[in-house]
Parts: structure tokens; C-alpha cells; sequence
């Protein structure tokens, strides 16, 4: 999701599950987002992932009766790459509360008591039958204190429920639910998860709460606490009776007794775990046997020297087992022609069993085995006759979500095969020949060539959206992988027509097993597509149907991985036994074959499902509480969407590892997308790169030292500035060779971000030269972000490397990373050309044509729009680095602007190859992503002078195809180096007389035998590069090209557009003559 949840945010976000967290709108409307859940996808949001319905609540206009507000912690943006659907963006339809004269107000008092007796940065957040909802990064200060602690007074309406939150910043300290019906006062005590209706003794509450896991066993002999006590104990009960009571933790069947390292953490273990700086350190007793206490329910506890309890917690256990159980052998299936091995990693399970099935629907086992354990790991071995059988683990484990001992059905980890919607496991041996297509072992050496990474570029598509809507393929094989080898089709012709421009690689959306979409086909349901059609281009008819049908139908994006290793069964003929796998790599030979190198977008952040039941939920039935990473508290983080997952854990490397290895070998993937890849440590990029390049032909059948890694850097979240272990940001990879999105230039050549008002201007769509009706600022304040933006376009332009020099649009020579943006981060962060992924259009929020139409001015014609989306395809082509292209933007690609379509259905996310629409004017959008821009959108789908027609879109097909032939005319477009890039690439028309709206650049070339720069092109000496993003022609002088033979590149002078083949250049007085809104490329010929 190069964009995904924005508030609560692709994906796009601030806590896509917490209940009631609000974000103030435009309208003076706060927008609470409640989580609603399905039977199918238990908590869909942008990232194929939780649905969030949004409330509006009326904002506390300044300070009322109840108290002034303290400002806590800003609400955290996620950043400027991620997909998010904010409070900002969402109009709500109704205010209950505006109807004054229907109502009682009261007012209810809420009181709060803290051990510590710190109530000073605790504020009220508000929402539901609350007089005013409180904005979350404005919450209510305490209205006094009083014997009990401090207290808020809340006007509400008389005989409803409030909901409250207690918080200060990000941190949540306690989320209740006031019934006014029944009360008008409550008391809540800090680590107590009751409500109390009434003053509660607080020497009768128990101290501490077991539901949280505030205590962190860290290795053997450490456990690490953040609270105090004079003496600690560790509480173990296998049958999961602990309790906590006034007296302190009871139930317990082993009690031990810790003793405080004065000398604090091990320097080792704060290297390791950044977050828990600080942290007291108790040691455990040598002879303690750690192997079974993990398997029981463990409680830490405190008490002062006299006995008297003090606090008590649950215990966290991945570093204890990353110690004790990390384990290099195999897991998974192992397939001889004698016997068939199955293991499992479950250090924490009290027994394992192996159940078997003839039928991938279950029925009555075959079979039931009790596995044996070694060391954590779980083995069994039977016959060769399991081979094509079906199988689950009974695993018998306490789970601390439940804080019982569950015994749950689980699919294996490291499932290579499975039955339909992932119910069963399958035993497959993928060296079955039955299972290869003809010519599977010969395909690394039919594989296109691939020089360098610099000679890499992207087109990234959904699988189903390639195929779905094309009448030349076989209807049984549409919206499936075997699309990809209907030779004729319009959408092959198409991918093709590009690879033979100089396309390199087919970027594919999810295709692992994911949650969101039925396999069954069967339980599909489909909207009438003829109606549809009948409605107006601006009816909200055509999104009401959608919506209505869009969990219960075949599309999603698939961001809700549930089993990593096997292929989605949705996109397969048949989802049972093996097809999936054959029809895969039949779909990965045919891309090659095609001239195009396949990449899988892989998301490794997060998992569809946690706790102990479910077909959705894996891992954390098998080693509960380890896979998904958890706060200080013990609870999933969720900033990725939901279940955040936990590479920093030995395991859950291995895992991510295993798995890139298993689809390189197994499929021949040539690369990979890594889905919010700064959620993942940088340690797991770094292992899972070398792995994959150590990959050989002679041995693997693989070349991996041609398999490119690259995803989104992005910096948000528990995981942001390092917290959990040096991460995958953008910075942090620089010099990898790993490749990093550019979100810098997305948004300055576009204007705003996925986060900002939808009508903000950039480079190329306005912004000072011709504004839109939004109030951006005066003239000059518009001019002065124009000219300052402009600067991280040729940065951008420039690879976006940290250390290139360059003049800035004040005169000054300054270094890339010496350029920051608007909250101090410094713009370029790159080190070579491989670091950085270019990229003005994804996947994610608006198409390119979309977002173009809402930010331009009213007056600009649909010929000029057209031409902003040439030049946007423009940037990304003939920047230095790695381009990538959304599939569709060559066609000029419409979502009938729809901002987040990974649940929209197959009727906003159509892409035409007959070229005859661009599916522009197919209704408005789904409300719930889109319905707070209705009335900007309204007038832009009635208005039929916006349908591009069919010549207009053929335009930008060939847009793109000429582009990437200029781009691989000359290896200057495409260095290898930090170095090369700063001695050949320069910029002019730079400095306060810079014509604004205007990048021209230019790279040199070296002569053989001269000193300097080494020949590299034997057909151009120098290369010129004009965007002229301004409405009108310009004229612009290059000094030192004057008397030079330059002519306009022969792609160009050839061009199917006749407006750039008028561009000019006077060698006389060096002056180029560029139209409006056109790219132009010059070239000296040798």
C-alpha cells in the first residue's frame, strides 16, 4: 500500500482498531471511527483490512463548563507514503446532536485514580452521546481533585452512553463506556480494566492487572519490568489459574523469587530492545528450569518489604525464547520417496498432534498423531502416502489474549500448498514434474536480460484487474493467472507493446494467500453490471450497489496475508489441491516470455488474524503472543492496519526469509515489493538480500544476483526513529542497493499528499501558475513553495542522492540532504541510483488521471489535463533511479476518482485494452472513502467534455511506450553511480531568475581517448532535458549551448504527438523553444 488507512491513517492512518478515535474535520465535524466486523474478513480496512464506519459528533467549540483543554501530543501523521482515510477526509451524513430542542443535557462526572498520584499530562477524550467530542490531540484537562484522585465533568445528553479514553499523546491509559441511564458517576483506577459505579475501596482492588504483559522476559536469567516494589516474584501455573486479588496473585503452581540488578539491563539487551530503556532488570535464579515455565501462564508481581502487594503484571516471553529456542533446521513438509517429515516451531506448546484428512473439506480425520518435541520443535514422520493429503496441528497452548490454555486448529506456518480459503494444509512435494510446466527447469536462461538494476523498470497491476474485463481471453480464464498466457489477448498485446520499449518488470499486487476474497467461487456476488451502466456518470447508484456486495465478491487488493508461501486460490482455476502452484508458474513463465521479469509485492508488516480461533489466524495460535509484535503493555500493535508482526524475533526473520527463498526457488520470482517494508528491521533487508543473491543457476535454477529488492521506507509507528532495532526506512537503506519509494517527488510533482486537501497544487498540476479555487496562500507565498518544491523535483530527478550538489531556487550551491521539508526532514536520502524508487502514481489513493482532474483549475481543458498526465509519466521516466508506473496511467486510467479502490469491486478498478474508455464517469465513488469530495466530484463525472476519448487515451499509450525508448536509447537516463550522477548531470535554470514551472537539465557524455568523463553513449555526446510544466510556450537561453548542433531526440521528432515534435532550439543564441505543458529531449549528436 504505497499510501493506506490516514487517521485512525495503504497502507491510510493512526490506529486502524481502536475504538472512538477522532480526528477533527473541514466542516467542524469530528469524524469517530467505529470498527465494524464481518464474518468473512474479521476487520477489513484499506489494506484489505478493517472496514471503519465513521459518526460524526459535534466538536467542543473553545473551553465550556467541563475545563480548559491540554494539548497533548499531536496526533502522529503516518507519513507522507502511507494510504490513510482521515477524520479530515470523512463529511459525516448526520449531527444527532444538532436537534437541541429534542434533548436533556446533564452533567456526569468521571473520577481517576492513579498509584502514582500523577495526573498532571492525563487528559479526557470524549466522543458518543458526549455534549461535544473532544479532538483527540485536544483532550480534557481535570476538572479538580478531590480524595480519590482527579475528575472530569462531561455535559451530555441525559440518559445516553458516553465513551471516554484517558490519554496523554498516544499513550492510552484506560477506555471505558459511562451509561447515564444508570449513573452519574464513575470511578476508574489506573491498570484496572472495571468501570465502578461506585467509589470503590481502593485497598480491596487488586494491584496490577494480569490481562496486561508489562513484564518482558528477555533472556534466561533477565526479565525486564517498568514498575516498583522491594521484592518481585515470578507466578507459573500450567492449568492457567492464576487470579489476581487484593492479596495479590493466587493460583499459582511455582513461585519464584527475583532479585533486582542494580546495574540495570545489560547494555546488550538495550541494543536490542530500544523501547524498554530504562527498564529495571530482574534476575532469575540459576537452576530455574525456563523451558517449562514457558508453557505455563506467568505472572510478575511486587510487593513493598512488608509483604503488601504493590502491582502485578503478565510476561511477555520472545526474547526468552529467541534465546532458549532459536532454531535453523527444517520445518514445514519434507518429502522423501520413502517417508513424508512434518515440524513445527512451538517452544511454548504443552502438545502438538498432526491431523490428517483425504478431503480438502476435512470430514472425520484419517488419522491423529501425537507429534514429539525437541528443543520447541514438533516432529512427525509417516509414509510416503501422506504425499497430496490434507492436514492441521491441534495445538494445546496458553494464549495470552484468552489467559487460557486453548486448543486451536492451525495451519502450518509453512504451508506450501492448501485447500480452498486456507481450512487445511496440504502435503505437496513442489518437485513433482507433474506440477511444472514445459520448460519450467530451462526458464533462468529464458529469463530477459538484465544488465544492472539501473536498467530496471516497473509496472505495477492487480492480477484480476488485467484480465477481468477483457473480452479477448478465454472467460474461464479471466481474473485468474493463466490470463498472463492467452497470447492474443488485448492485455498481453499490450505488456508486450511496453517490454519491447524497454519495460523490464511486472510488479503483481498480492498474489499469496490472502483473507479478503472467497475461494470459492460458488458464494461469489456480483453486481448487474447492464444497470450499472444506466446510471448517470455522477449517481451514487452504481457505489451504493458495489458496497453492498463488496465483502461477498472477487475483488480485493489483497493486503490481509494469511499464509505467505502459497498463491492466492482465488486467482487459480480451482483453489483445492495443486492447480494454484502449476497455474502460478505457467503465469510467471509467460510474463518472462513476454520479455518481462515478474515482482511479487510481499507484505511481511502484518497478519490478517490473531488469538486462538478462526481459519484466518496462523501463528498466533502456534506460538501465541510471539509473531505479532506488542506494546509495553502486551497488546498487537496495529499501526500498520492491524496485527503488526515482529521481525526484530529470530523466528519471524527466519520466516520472512524462508519465505523469499521458497518463491525465488520454487516460482522463479525475479523480485520483491515489501509492503510498509519500514516496519520491518533492516537487519531482515539486509539478510534476506545477500540470501537471495547467493542464489545460483548451476545449484537453485535461480540467478539471484539478479533479484531486486525495493518497498516503502516509510518511517511512522512504534517502529519510527529506531525504536524496535534499526528499521527499513528510507534512510536507513540508503547505500543498500535496496530501493525506497519517493514519496518527495509524488508529492511536488503532483501537489499536497495522500493526507492533505485533495485540491492542493504541485509542479505540474497549478500550483502559482494557474490556481485552482482552494486558497493556497497570496501570489507570492505560492511562488516561493513552487520555486522551493521545485528543487525536491530535481533532487528526485537527481536519484535523490543525499550528497548531490546542485543550486537551489535561491542561488545557493547546497547538498541534497541539506534541502528539508516542511517538518525539517531532509528531502534527498538516497546514496546510489539503485536506493530510489520513482513514482507519481500507485496503486493507492487517486489514479494519476484522477488526481489530475481535481487539482486543476476549473478552466483547464481535458486536452490539457491530458498532456499534465504525458508530463508526470515524463518525470518518473527520465529521472535518474528506478521508475515505476501504475498499470493504467498509460491509459490515461480512471477510478471515476475514487481515492482507496482495494475493496471497490471490479466496476472502479476496470482497465480497458481496447482503449475505448478510460472509466472516467462511472458513478461517484464509495461514500466511505470518498464522500466528504461528493460535491467537488459530482461536477467534474457530469461533465462529458472529462470522458477522454479513444484517441486521447491511445495518446498516452504511446506517451509511454516513446518515453521508455528515449530512456534506453542511451545509458545516460540510467547511471550507476553516486558519482556518475554528480560529475555528468547538471541543472540550469535554477537560482531567483529561474523561470518558474520550467526543470531543464542536462547530462554529459565523455569522448574515448580525451581525459574526464569516460564514454559511456557511442551515439550522443549530450542529452537535454526541458519539463515546461507552465500553460503557455516559453523561450529559455542555455549559454553554453550556444553553437552547438543540438536536434530534438528522433523519438520525438517522430512522435505520434505533433505539439512536441514543434519544440525547437536555435543553436545561434542557445535558446530553446518548448510548448505548453511538453517534456522535450535534445540531443548532441556524435
Amino acid at each position: 500500500m504505497v499510501g493506506m488507512l490516514q487517521a485512525f491513517s495503504s497502507c491510510s492512518p493512526s490506529h486502524c482498531l481502536l475504538r472512538g478515535k477522532g480526528v477533527a474535520s473541514h466542516s467542524g465535524i469530528e469524524t469517530v471511527e467505529i470498527v465494524a466486523f464481518n464474518s468473512r474478513s474479521s476487520a477489513q480496512t484499506s489494506c484489505g483490512l478493517s472496514r471503519v464506519v465513521h459518526a460524526p459528533v459535534r466538536m467542543q467549540p473553545g473551553n465550556v463548563k467541563q475545563g480548559l483543554h491540554v494539548g497533548g501530543e499531536v496526533r502522529e501523521q503516518r507519513n507522507a507514503g502511507r494510504r490513510r482515510v482521515t477524520g479530515r477526509d470523512t463529511l459525516g451524513v448526520t449531527d444527532k446532536l444538532d436537534n437541541q430542542e429534542k434533548r436533556t443535557v446533564k452533567t456526569v462526572r468521571i473520577h481517576y485514580n492513579r498509584k502514582d498520584g500523577d495526573y498532571e499530562q492525563w487528559g479526557l477524550h470524549v466522543w458518543g452521546d458526549a455534549e461535544y467530542c473532544t479532538p483527540w490531540e485536544s483532550p480534557l484537562v481535570a476538572r479538580g481533585l478531590d480524595d480519590f484522585g482527579s475528575y472530569w465533568d462531561v455535559d451530555c445528553v441525559e440518559g445516553g452512553k458516553v465513551y471516554f479514553l484517558i490519554h496523554t499523546g498516544r499513550e492510552k491509559e484506560f477506555e471505558g463506556i459511562m451509561d447515564t441511564a444508570k449513573s452519574d458517576s464513575v470511578w476508574v483506577v489506573s491498570e484496572h480494566p472495571d468501570v465502578f459505579m461506585e467509589k470503590p475501596d481502593l485497598d480491596s482492588i487488586p494491584k496490577g492487572d494480569l490481562g496486561f504483559a508489562r513484564a518482558l522476559w528477555i533472556s534466561e536469567n533477565i526479565i525486564a519490568v517498568n514498575f516498583d516494589g522491594d521484592c518481585y516474584s515470578l507466578h507459573a501455573c500450567k492449568d492457567a489459574n492464576l487470579t489476581l486479588t487484593a492479596a495479590g496473585v493466587e493460583g499459582a503452581r511455582e513461585k519464584i523469587q527475583l532479585e533486582e540488578e542494580i546495574q540495570g539491563l545489560p547494555v546488550k539487551v538495550v541494543e536490542r530492545f530500544p523501547y524498554i530503556t530504562g527498564y529495571k532488570a530482574l534476575r532469575v535464579p540459576k537452576g530455574t528450569d525456563t523451558r517449562e515455565l514457558v508453557k505455563c501462564q506467568l505472572a510478575l508481581s511486587s510487593s513493598d518489604s512488608a509483604g503488601v502487594p504493590l502491582d502485578a503484571t503478565g510476561v511477555q516471553l520472545p526474547g526468552v525464547l529467541d534465546e532458549l529456542f532459536a532454531y535453523d533446521g527444517p520445518l514445514g513438509v519434507s518429502i522423501t520417496e520413502e517417508n513424508v517429515s512434518l515440524s513445527v516451531w512451538a517452544p511454548t506448546a504443552q502438545t502438538v498432534r498432526l491431523i490428517l484428512f483425504h478431503s480438502p473439506a476435512g470430514g472425520e480425520p484419517f488419522e491423529v498423531l501425537q507429534m514429539n518435541e525437541s528443543d520447541g520443535v514438533w516432529s512427525v514422520q509417516g509414509p510416503a502416502e501422506w504425499k497430496g493429503k490434507y492436514y492441521l496441528y491441534e495445538v494445546t497452548v496458553f494464549h495470552p489474549s484468552t489467559r487460557k490454555v486453548e486448543k486451536s486448529l492451525a495451519c502450518d506456518p509453512y504451508s506450501r500448498g492448501l485447500s480452498a480459503n486456507g481450512e487445511r494444509s496440504l502435503i505437496v512435494d513442489l518437485n513433482d514434474e507433474s506440477l511444472k510446466p514445459e520448460g519450467w527447469s530451462n526458464l533462468a536462461a529464458e529469463k530477459p536480460k538484465l544488465a544492472a538494476f539501473t536498467d530496471i523498470a516497473i509496472y505495477e497491476l492487480h492480477i484480476r484487474d488485467f484480465s477481468i474485463a477483457d473480452e479477448t481471453v478465454d472467460p474461464a480464464l479471466r481474473g485468474t493467472y493463466l490470463a498472463f498466457t492467452e497470447k492474443d489477448s488485448a492485455g498481453v498485446k499490450h505488456l508486450k507493446n511496453l517490454a519491447n520499449a524497454g519495460l523490464s518488470h511486472l510488479h503483481l499486487l498480492p498474489c499469496f494467500d490472502f483473507a479478503s476474497v472467497d475461494e470459492k467461487k460458488r458464494n461469489w456476488k456480483s453486481a448487474d453490471v447492464d444497470s450499472l451502466k444506466k446510471f448517470a456518470p455522477d449517481s451514487e447508484e452504481q457505489q451504493a450497489a458495489i458496497t453492498l456486495i463488496q465483502d461477498e465478491d472477487a475483488y480485493n487488493w489483497g493486503y490481509d496475508p494469511v499464509n505467505w508461501g502459497v498463491p492466492e486460490g482465488s486467482y487459480a482455476t480451482a483453489a483445492n489441491g495443486s492447480v494454484r502452484t502449476f497455474e502460478f508458474r505457467k503465469m510467471v513463465q509467460a510474463i518472462n516470455h513476454l520479455g518481462l521479469r515478474v515482482v511479487l509485492d510481499v507484505v511481511y508488516n502484518h497478519l490478517h488474524g490473531n488469538g486462538p480461533t478462526g481459519i484466518h489466524t496462523v501463528h498466533d495460535k502456534i506460538v501465541p503472543g510471539y509473531y505479532l509484535r506488542r506494546n509495553k503493555d502486551g497488546n498487537v500493535e496495529n499501526s500498520t492496519c492491524m496485527n503488526n508482526t515482529a521481525c526484530e524475533h529470530y523466528m519471524v526473520d527466519r520466516l520472512i526469509v524462508d519465505d523469499l527463498l521458497h518463491w525465488a526457488v520454487a516460482y522463479k520470482v525475479d523480485g520483491f515489493r515489501f509492503d510498509l517494508m519500514g516496519h520491518l528491521m533492516k537487519s531482515t533487508m539486509l539478510r534476506a538480500q545477500r540470501v537471495l543473491r547467493s542464489l545460483t543457476v548451476e545449484r537453485d535454477g535461480v540467478d539471484g544476483s539478479r533479484i531486486y529488492l525495493y518497498g516503502e521506507g516509510w518511517d511512522f509507528g512504534e517502529v519510527s526513529n529506531n525504536m524496535r532495532g534499526v528499521n527499513g526506512s528510507q534512510r536507513n537503506l540508503a547505500g543498500t542497493g535496496i530501493g525506497s519509494f519517493n514519496d518527495r517527488l509524488r508529492d511536488t510533482v503532483i501537489g499536497g499528499s495522500p493526507f492533505g486537501d485533495p485540491l492542493q497544487q504541485g509542479f505540474l498540476t497549478g500550483l502559482s501558475l494557474q490556481p485552482n479555487e482552494l486558497d493556497q496562500g497570496d501570489e507570492q507565498s505560492m511562488a516561493n513553495h513552487l520555486a522551493a518544491t521545485t528543487d525536491w523535483i530535481r533532487l528526485g530527478l537527481a536519484s535523490n542522492l543525499r550528497t548531490y550538489v546542485f543550486t537551489n531556487h535561491k542561488g545557493d550551491e547546497v547538498k541534497g540532504e541539506e534541502v528539508l521539508t516542511h517538518d525539517g526532514v531532509p528531502v534527498a536520502y538516497a546514496m546510489s541510483p539503485e536506493d530510489l524508487v520513482n513514482y507519481v502514481s500507485a496503486h493507492d489513493n487517486e489514479s494519476l488521471f484522477d488526481i489530475i482532474m481535481l487539482k486543476t483549475a476549473s478552466g483547464v481543458s481535458l486536452k490539457e489535463r491530458c498532456r499534465i498526465n504525458h508530463m508526470a509519466t515524463s518525470v518518473v521516466a527520465l529521472a535518474q533511479g528506478i521508475p515505476f508506473f501504475h498499470a493504467g496511467d498509460d491509459m490515461l486510467r480512471s477510478k471515476s476518482l475514487d481515492r482507496d479502490s482495494y475493496n471497490s469491486g471490479d466496476w472502479f478498478n476496470r482497465l480497458d485494452f481496447s482503449y475505448e474508455t478510460n472509466n472516467f464517469g462511472v458513478g461517484l465513488p464509495p461514500k466511505s472513502k470518498n464522500g466528504f469530495k461528493w460535491p467537488i466530484m459530482k461536477k467534474l463525472l457530469a461533465d462529458p467534455a472529462n470522458k477522454p476519448s479513444k484517441n486521447q487515451i491511445l495518446a498516452a499509450v504511446e506517451n509511454l511506450k516513446e518515453l521508455l525508448r528515449i530512456r534506453f536509447s542511451s545509458p545516460l537516463f540510467r547511471l550507476k553511480s553516486a558519482n556518475a550522477i554528480q560529475a555528468r548531470l547538471k541543472f540550469h535554470n535554477t537560482g531567483p531568475a529561474g523561470v518558474p514551472g520550467v526543470i531543464i537539465y542536462t547530462i554529459e557524455d565523455g569522448e574515448k581517448g580525451k581525459p574526464g568523463l569516460t564514454q559511456l553513449d557511442s551515439s550522443y555526446q549530450n542529452v537535454i532535458v526541458i519539463f515546461n510544466a507552465r500553460p503557455t510556450q516559453v523561450k529559455t537561453q542555455v549559454q553554453s549551448f550556444k553553437f552547438r548542433s543540438l536536434s530534438l531526440h528522433p523519438v520525438q521528432a517522430a512522435s505520434h504527438d505533433e505539439i512536441v515534435r514543434t519544440s525547437t532550439f536555435d543553436s545561434k543564441f542557445g535558446t530553446f523553444s518548448i510548448p505548453a505543458r511538453t517534456t522535450a529531449v535534445f540531443v548532441e549528436s556524435r
